[in-house]
């Protein structure tokens, strides 16, 4: 069975050294002092180690159940439920004046974290609930904020996301389901949507359904579509839930992971809804939701790479296989610990670079939501746009390949479904698609991110490497192993992005083919100025003796490990994207 570990002290590291929240100027940060968070992340960690990752293999295994509509969920996730939404984990971050605890959200993240490497389907419960909750937020009127938020911060009302039917993913200007208008100003709404999370269960009273629908006589396209507010239960004159709203969850998914979470076929019949913001204006107000839900599902992506890295460390630590070269390390035992072996080791390394680097681009991106939202920062929003479709691609991809690599560390047993390895690969698989494609998110920030504004985000992003790489190349420790790697990938990522504007314009097709390599090339370049500054934190917790020593040593051997066996391959996705579209598009379709 496996374990799980919370990885507060990293946490803490990140937080406190390498991104220095408290001098960060951004408003709140100040608060957080290190017994402050300590706390907060002991508490969280507690739960998701004691409470949440039980469940993780059992929830896997029994699945959830549909009778007559009505959804049931996994043993012990009611409880676990209750638990979470009694200790106000669901609202950590929420707006005090509904109920919620107004901490910022790079804290919602951290602790986000631990919940997902701990149980990701169940995670995905409350994780729905809170990007309805931000879209609510944002732009639903004064009424429908003060009947929604508290009860869905209080955890009694859950929140989701309906976007895709059946005829249409990622095309959402081809959804059918109708919002007729009526004369009391509610609509009634017909249609069908497909693979909606968390669609129906059993650990609230009353679900939230933002539903995506079009009004009739409104413009074609996804101009045309409006978001409605569709309760499960209509709220009374009280605000509790009345009488029930004509929708049903008609089927469940069998789907090759998180199988404890329920995604469902929902049919509605009439139902009624309520229009959030504007008519023909729901594109805009469910990115509020989308945006947010991407970064959570990068997040997802690393985090159960952080649990399968883990195991499999705890396993080439016991496992005794072979000989270490010369010297037996385990010289009264019939063989030595896999750990031994050089392989064993690359693959660990791999591993472990990978995850630590994508939790510190995971952290930096929530601080530069903070600043955009707490400080109103224009170039923070610009930025962290930019990065959005990085961070969830990028990511997700790394972090599935590092569950399978550490299955791989298992060798026959990782195959084995007692060993529990098998389900973070089958998990984690799901982010790599759902909230947009990872190719969707390659063309999102070629086609769409990259030009805004004249490229000004982009710009600012290389003037941050820059300006690190300034700041610190008097530094012997950090020059050879750390700022010239980094250097040499920047430059590898500005001749992409030079490539992408001059050969764009003349054919389009130069920049989509190379897309999905220049979202690898970027998210290499990111994480190694993460690295960076990370070993700029550790250098200097050893020079002033603040710290762990082994602690920090380890965190500059992983990071010479990274910037020497992974962003080297930033020259590789440099040389496919100059080699342009002809050879993609060469094949007649015919002739596949």
């Amino acid at each position: 069975m496996p374990t799980y570990t919370p990885p507060t002290d990293e946490m803490q590291f990140l937080l406190h050294d390498v991104l220095d929240i408290r001098n960060s100027g951004i408003p709140g940060y100040d608060e957080l002092d290190r017994d402050f968070t300590g706390a907060i992340l002991g508490e969280a960690g507690r739960i998701a180690a004691e409470v949440l990752a039980p469940l993780n293999a059992t929830g896997d295994a029994e699945g959830c159940t549909l009778d007559n509509g009505a959804v049931r969920t996994p043993a012990g996730f009611r409880d676990a439920y209750g638990q979470i939404a009694a200790g106000g984990w669901i609202g950590l971050d929420a707006d005090p004046a509904y109920g919620g605890q107004g901490m910022p959200y790079l804290l919602n993240t951290a602790v986000g974290e631990m919940f997902v490497s701990a149980n990701m389907a169940m995670n995905m419960y409350w994780g729905l609930t809170h990007g309805a909750m931000s879209a609510i937020h944002v732009h639903g009127s004064e009424a429908q904020k003060a009947l929604y938020l508290p009860k869905m911060i209080e955890g009694i009302w859950s929140g989701t996301m309906n976007l895709t039917e059946p005829q249409c993913g990622t095309d959402l200007g081809l959804i059918r389901t109708r919002a007729e208008p009526q004369p009391d100003g509610t609509y009634k709404i017909t249609g069908t949507k497909i693979w909606i999370s968390a669609g129906e269960h059993d650990l609230t009273e009353n679900i939230i359904h933002l539903v995506l629908a079009k009004i009739p006589g409104g413009p074609a396209g996804t101009k045309g579509i409006s978001l409605f507010i569709v309760p499960k239960f209509l709220p009374d004159a009280e605000g509790n839930p009345g009488a029930r709203n004509a929708l049903e969850c008609v089927g469940l998914e069998h789907k090759m992971g998180i199988h404890a979470n329920a995604t469902c076929v929902m049919n509605y019949e009439g139902a009624t809804g309520f229009l959030v913001g504007e008519e023909h204006k729901g594109m805009r107000a469910m990115f509020t939701m989308m945006n947010e839900a991407r970064l959570g599902v990068g997040l997802q992506g690393y985090a159960q790479g952080v649990v399968a890295y883990q195991n499999a460390l705890a396993w080439a630590r016991e496992r005794l296989q072979g000989r270490a070269l010369g010297a037996p390390a385990n010289p009264d035992g019939p063989a030595d610990p896999i750990m031994v072996h050089p392989d064993v080791r690359r693959n660990l390394m791999h591993q472990k670079s990978l995850v630590e680097g994508a939790r510190a681009f995971t952290f930096w991106g929530a601080q530069l939501i903070d600043r955009a939202h707490r400080g109103h920062d224009d170039r923070a929003e610009a930025l962290i746009s930019l990065l959005t479709p990085v961070i969830k691609g990028f990511l997700t991809d790394k972090g599935f390949e590092t569950t399978v690599l550490a299955q791989q560390t298992l060798g026959g047993t990782g195959f084995t479904r007692a060993a529990g390895l098998e389900q973070f690969v089958r998990d984690a698989r799901i982010t790599m698609i759902y909230e947009g494609t990872n190719g969707i998110q390659s063309l999102d920030l070629v086609g769409r991110k990259l030009p805004q504004n004249g490229g000004r985000a982009m710009r600012d992003f290389f003037e941050i490497v820059k300006g690190f790489v300034r700041e610190n190349e008097g530094d012997v420790d950090l020059k050879a192993g750390f700022l010239d790697p980094l250097k040499a990938a920047s430059k590898d990522l500005q001749a992409a992005t030079v490539y992408f504007v001059e050969q764009g314009m003349k054919n389009p097709a130069d920049a989509l083919a190379g897309s999905y390599d220049f979202m690898h090339l970027f998210g290499h370049v990111c994480l190694g100025l993460m690295w960076a500054r990370i070993a700029r934190a550790a250098h200097a917790g050893l020079a002033s003796g603040r710290g762990d020593a082994a602690f920090l040593s380890a965190r500059i051997a992983t990071g010479r490990y990274y910037m020497a066996r992974h962003l080297p391959a930033t020259g590789l996705h440099l040389a496919r994207i100059t080699s342009g579209a002809e050879t993609v598009m060469a094949l007649d379709p015919d002739a596949f």
